[in-house]
């Protein structure tokens, strides 16, 4: 062989494989490789969470045995335990709160609030607001109005005047503001008798199917009460409820109410 051609095979050789080496670098996109699908399984992702159970409708106060409790003039320390109470035993009440105390101890107007309990005005210094004048009630509420929606998010639609005491001036204020004045049908004066049994028994004895029952959260004595007179009563069939609840949800603003006197029969079979 004679050295010109040894030397254009030698170079076709080296050629060759430079083409060769360089096609082997590719990357797919360049070679146009197919892509191998994978065959790891998909990421699972979050369980869903259960959807919560609905809550019950509210009993028909026309024909079940309904009673409203309240509380007034709370939050207070003692307040924390007649929560526990009503938790125990499935027990939602309204609260008519004073509103110098609900700037004092928010996260109890909370907790009633998430326990499923109505939430209500009392006037922001337990003032007599039947005898007070337009600037002076409209202080009172709206001041108690503010501490309770700082507190909780929510404004009260229930105004219950301390004392019981109302006026023209106070019941056209209330129609304004959009709230219903609501008092009571049993008082067993737990403010003035300190006595856990004094307060049982005349609550025991008073009480009516559509009656709302007066009661002080603040007294340590009357908290202590409220165990027994909820397992009695409901030894005989009372159902409790919220104070919109025993009037089917419907209360006018400006109105008062004592109790429910709608003339629906109430705790029939």
């Amino acid at each position: 062989m004679n050295g010109p051609n040894l030397v254009r095979r030698v170079a076709g050789a080296v050629l060759a494989v430079a083409v060769f080496g360089f096609l082997s670098t590719l990357t797919p996109a360049q070679g146009k490789v197919r892509p191998v699908a994978r065959t790891e399984p998909p990421r699972a992702g979050p369980e869903p969470r259960p959807a919560a159970p609905p809550k019950p409708p509210p009993p028909d106060c026309a024909r079940a045995k309904c009673l409203a409790l309240t509380f007034d003039d709370g939050p207070a320390e003692s307040t924390a335990e007649l929560l526990d109470i009503l938790a125990a035993r499935k027990v939602r009440a309204t609260f008519f709160i004073v509103g110098e105390n609900a700037a004092r101890h928010p996260e109890l107007v909370r907790r009633e609030l998430e326990a499923g309990h109505e939430i209500a005005d009392h006037s922001y210094t337990h003032a007599d607001l039947g005898r007070a004048s337009k600037k002076k009630i409209m202080a009172e509420l709206t001041r108690t109005q503010d501490a309770i929606r700082r507190a909780s998010g929510v404004t009260p639609v229930l105004l219950r005047p301390p004392y019981g005491s109302t006026s023209e001036r106070l019941t056209k204020i209330t129609r304004e503001l959009g709230m219903a004045q609501v008092l009571w049908t049993v008082d067993p004066l737990d403010w003035e008798h300190r006595d856990t049994a004094y307060v049982e028994k005349r609550v025991l004895k008073a009480a009516r199917p559509g009656y709302i029952v007066l009661m002080h959260d603040i007294h340590p004595t009357s908290v202590r009460a409220v165990p027994k007179i909820i397992d009695r009563l409901a030894a005989e069939g009372y159902v409790f409820v919220t104070v919109p609840e025993l009037f089917g949800g419907r209360l006018t603003p400006g109105k008062e109410y004592v109790q429910r006197n709608s003339g629906d029969p109430q705790g029939l079979p």
